[in-house]
C-alpha cells in the first residue's frame, strides 16, 4: 500500500485539475448570477428558476459520466483498451440520446414548464426565454461530459482544464457584451447571458475534440485487443439506477425549487442567489469525488481490495477538513456578498441568513459526493446510491420541505435548513454502507476472442 504522500499526490494529479476544471464549469452559471443581479430580482428569480429544470438533464447526462467513469477506470486498471473504447462510444450515444429527448422538450414548451414553478406571469416570462436559449447547450455538454471523463481517467485532468478557461474567458467576455449590449451590440439582458452560456459550451466543446485528436496515441488506453460480446446486463445493472436515482434526485430539487417559487419571488431570488456560492463550493471540492472514483476504481479493478477501502476513507477525510475551512470562509464573506447584487434590502438580509444555513450543511453535501458519488459508485453497484438518495430525497427532504414552507409557515432560511437535514441521513447511512464494504466490486469485460 503506498505511502500517505505518494498517495496525495495521485490524488492532487486529478483533484486538483478536476476541481479546477468544475469552478470554471460552475463560473458560467456564476458570472451570468453576478450580472444578471444587476437587473433585479424577477430577472435572477428567473434565470433561477431556468436553471433547475435544466440541470435535471445535466444530472442526467452526468450520470451517464459517473458510469463511463466507472467502467474507463476498472477497464483502464485492467489494461483492456478493447473495453475501454466501447465504454466511451456506448455512454456517448446514451448521452446524445438524452439531450435530444431534452432539446425537444424545453424548445417546444419552455414557459408551459416555467409556469408549474411560479405563478409570477413576469418571473414566468423571463424564466421560460432563458431556458429556451440554454437549451441548445444540452449537445455539447454530453460531448464535454464524456471527453472530460476519458482524460481524467487516463490521468490527463489538465486537458479538460485548459479547455474550460477558454470556455470561462469566452463566457464572461460574452456576458458583459450581451448582457449589457457594449461595443454597439444590444442589451439582451438574460437572454444575453443564456447566448453566452450556449457559445462558450460549444468553444468548450471543440477544444476538447481538438486535444482529443492531438492527444490520441499519448493517452494510454490499454492495448486494443479484441473484445467478446458487451455485458449488456453489467451495464444495465450500473446505468438504470444511477439514471433513476439522478433524475428522482434532481426532481426532487425541482420541488424544492417549487416551493421556494411559491413562498414568493423574493425567496426564490434569495435562493438563486446563493446558487453561485453553492457551484463554487461544491467545484471546489468536487475533484475529492473524482479522485475518488478513479482511484478507489482502478484499485478494484486490479483487485486490490484493501488498498481500495483504505483509500475511500482518506478521501473522505480530505472532503471534511476542506468543507469545514470552505463553510468558515462563507460565513466570513457573506455580507460582502451579497452587496454584488441590486436587489432589494429583504432579499439580500435573506440571502445572508440562507449562507449561515448553507454553511452549517455543506460539509455534509460535500461528504455524500465523495462518499456516495465517488466511493460506493466506484464499485458498479450503483444500485445503493439509488436507495440511500430517494430515502434522504423523499423520505425527509421533500415531506420536510412542505411541511415547514406550507403547514408551519416558516421563512424561508428556516426552510432551506430543514430540507437540508437529508443530507444528514443520507450521510449516516453512506457510512455504514462503505464499512460493510458489499459495495466492493470488480467489473468483468466481454469475453477475449
Amino acid at each position: 500500500m503506498e505511502g500517505e504522500r505518494d498517495f496525495l499526490r495521485t490524488v492532487s494529479a486529478i483533484a486538483i485539475p478536476a476541481a479546477l476544471q468544475s469552478m470554471l464549469q460552475s463560473s458560467f452559471s456564476v458570472v451570468d448570477q453576478i450580472m444578471i443581479g444587476q437587473l433585479g430580482s424577477v430577472s435572477v428569480a428567473g434565470v433561477g428558476l431556468a436553471g433547475r429544470f435544466a440541470s435535471i438533464y445535466s444530472v442526467m447526462v452526468a450520470a451517464v459520466g459517473t458510469v463511463a467513469g466507472i467502467m474507463l477506470s476498472q477497464y483502464l486498471g485492467q489494461k483492456n483498451g478493447g473495453e475501454v473504447r466501447r465504454s466511451l462510444r456506448l455512454n456517448l450515444a446514451v448521452s446524445l440520446f438524452l439531450a435530444g429527448l431534452f432539446i425537444i422538450l424545453c424548445a417546444i414548451f419552455p414557459r408551459q414548464i416555467m409556469g408549474l414553478y411560479s405563478t409570477d406571469a413576469p418571473t414566468v416570462r423571463a424564466a421560460g426565454d432563458y431556458l429556451f436559449l440554454v437549451t441548445w447547450t444540452f449537445l455539447p455538454m454530453a460531448g464535454t461530459t464524456l471527453l472530460s471523463t476519458l482524460f481524467r481517467c487516463a490521468q490527463r485532468s489538465e486537458l479538460p482544464l485548459y479547455a474550460g478557461i477558454f470556455a470561462a474567458l469566452t463566457n464572461t467576455g460574452l456576458n458583459y457584451l450581451l448582457i449589457f449590449g457594449k461595443l454597439g451590440l444590444p442589451a439582451l439582458g438574460a437572454r444575453g447571458a443564456a447566448i453566452a452560456t450556449v457559445c462558450s459550451q460549444w468553444v468548450d466543446l471543440l477544444i476538447l475534440l481538438l486535444l482529443c485528436r492531438l492527444t490520441r496515441d499519448k493517452l494510454s488506453l490499454g492495448e486494443a485487443r479484441p473484445v467478446g460480446p458487451f455485458r449488456w446486463g453489467q451495464y444495465a445493472a450500473m446505468l438504470a439506477p444511477i439514471l433513476v436515482c439522478e433524475f428522482l434526485w434532481s426532481l426532487g430539487e425541482n420541488i424544492y425549487a417549487g416551493i421556494y417559487g411559491h413562498m414568493g419571488t423574493d425567496a426564490s431570488a434569495a435562493m438563486t442567489l446563493i446558487n453561485p456560492v453553492q457551484s463554487l463550493m461544491i467545484g471546489a471540492l468536487c475533484g475529492l469525488s473524482q479522485a475518488a472514483g478513479i482511484i478507489v476504481g482502478r484499485r478494484l479493478g486490479r483487485g486490490d481490495r484493501e488498498g481500495a477501502y483504505w483509500a475511500a476513507w482518506r478521501l473522505i477525510l480530505y472532503g471534511f477538513i476542506g468543507s469545514l475551512a470552505l463553510s468558515a470562509v462563507i460565513l466570513l464573506i457573506r455580507g460582502a456578498y451579497v452587496e454584488l447584487f441590486k436587489v432589494s434590502d429583504q432579499v439580500k438580509s435573506l440571502t445572508r441568513q440562507i449562507l449561515v444555513s448553507y454553511a452549517l450543511i455543506a460539509p455534509f453535501k460535500v461528504e455524500n459526493m465523495i462518499a456516495g458519488g465517488g466511493v460506493v459508485r466506484s464499485g458498479g453497484r450503483t444500485g445503493y446510491v439509488l436507495a440511500i438518495d430517494m430515502l434522504g430525497t423523499w423520505g425527509f427532504g421533500v415531506p420536510l420541505g412542505l411541511l415547514s414552507a406550507f403547514v408551519w409557515r416558516l421563512s424561508i432560511p428556516y426552510v432551506y435548513l430543514i430540507l437540508s437535514l437529508e443530507e444528514c441521513v443520507r450521510f449516516t447511512v453512506t457510512v455504514a454502507v462503505i464499512r460493510r464494504r458489499g459495495w466492493m466490486n470488480t467489473l468483468q469485460g466481454g469475453e477475449e476472442t
